[in-house]
């Protein structure tokens, strides 16, 4: 049976973009929320070459106003939520972590389990391509 946390889906509209990995959003009841993306990690907005790649990504991604879907997957200590967010049935997470702009972030994954081989496939090829963060790889 799955747990009532993996069915909480929020609709909401993107009203402003934090950093390369968290965003807000205002729900349907006008209520604005901070929201980290699950599952993965972008460079800090501090790092001026990575962290700015990052977050501008997610700015042409979740342009202002645009309807999201978002999987809540679990409550962060900070009393934030923290979930996989979905335009048109893409998960803006998934499309990061494919771009280089992201890792997967292992503590967190289990979270993600219904696409977990999707991002650490994304991850392993972004890798392979030397994408964003991967760039300086020599692996």
């Amino acid at each position: 049976m799955m747990e009532l946390l993996q069915l909480m889906l929020v609709l909401g509209t993107v009203v402003g973009v934090t950093d390369g990995n968290t965003i807000l959003v205002k729900d349907n009841a006008g209520q604005t929320t901070i929201v980290k993306l699950a599952c993965i990690n972008a460079p800090e907005a501090t790092d001026k070459r990575y962290g700015l790649a990052a977050t501008q990504r997610l700015k042409q991604l979740l342009p202002l106003q645009t309807p999201v879907v978002i999987r809540s997957t679990e409550q962060l200590k900070s009393g934030r939520p923290a979930g996989e967010v979905f335009v048109d049935n893409r998960s803006v997470n998934l499309l990061l972590v494919e771009s280089g702009n992201a890792v997967v972030d292992q503590e967190s994954l289990q979270n993600c389990y219904e696409s977990k081989t999707q991002f650490l496939i994304a991850e392993a090829n972004a890798k392979n391509k030397h994408l964003g963060l991967w760039q300086q790889s020599k692996l």
